[in-house]
């Protein structure tokens, strides 16, 4: 078994395995908030997860959440942790043309998600909000340098966070 370790930040959001735990409503509502405060103004996302029944779960509340504000949810999809290729996941994520994109899930399969975004379409990372599991160092470690600059999330605690080239940035609540 393969131990992870993760930055201060992370702890306490997944298991030794990976897998995350499942959100808490401040987690939740600071995802919705920084949705919301993205600019230009979000209408339209896109929600992925990895398929574990947590990453499943904290999907399923992201799009009941933001269509309670009045948003639209375009597709939820999901991706596993290993592929050959994640190319039509990626497809699938970016083709609908949302405002923004939500991500929940493992760090090893989002990285592999993220590369094959990156290299294959119009992701941009700025206009994509995390949950509390994918603030690890291991993110930028893993993806590497400028793979996921701009992207940002909710931390459990209503804080948030942020990569900036290889810092992974945490503003308190």
């Amino acid at each position: 078994m393969t131990r992870r370790t993760h930055s201060p930040l992370a702890r306490g959001t997944c298991t030794e395995a990976g897998i995350p735990l499942p959100h808490g409503e401040i987690e939740l509502a600071t995802v919705v908030g920084l949705l919301a405060g993205l600019r230009p103004r979000v209408t339209s996302i896109v929600i992925g997860c990895s398929r574990d029944a947590p990453s499943r779960e904290t999907a399923d509340a992201v799009e009941r959440a933001w269509r309670e504000q009045g948003g639209y949810v375009l597709d939820v999809v999901d991706w596993p942790e290993r592929a050959a290729s994640w190319l039509r996941q990626a497809r699938r994520f970016t083709e609908p043309g949302p405002d923004a994109w939500v991500v929940t899930g493992q760090v090893t399969g989002w990285v592999q998600m993220g590369r094959r975004l990156l290299y294959s379409t119009d992701w941009d990372p700025a206009r994509t909000i995390g949950t509390a599991a994918l603030a690890s160092d291991e993110l930028i470690a893993m993806g590497g340098v400028g793979t996921f600059d701009g992207l940002r999330g909710a931390a459990r605690d209503g804080g948030t966070w942020e990569v900036v080239r290889t810092i992974l940035v945490h503003r308190s609540a």
